[in-house]
């Protein structure tokens, strides 16, 4: 199975299940986790994880 094929399933499952709600707690995760990641080596990352 491929990263595409679990992001299939999971539109899948909110289109089937009718969960729209989790569509902003998933991008705001996923958003969190890629600022984490692009910061980790620059002077920010310091101010950003006082944030935690």
């Amino acid at each position: 199975m491929g990263k595409l094929s679990i992001i299939k399933e999971f539109w899948e499952f909110l289109k089937i299940r009718k969960k729209w709600w989790l569509t902003p707690i998933v991008l705001f995760l996923v958003l969190l986790g890629a600022l984490i990641v692009m910061t980790q080596g620059s002077a920010l990352a310091p101010f950003i994880y006082t944030l935690f």
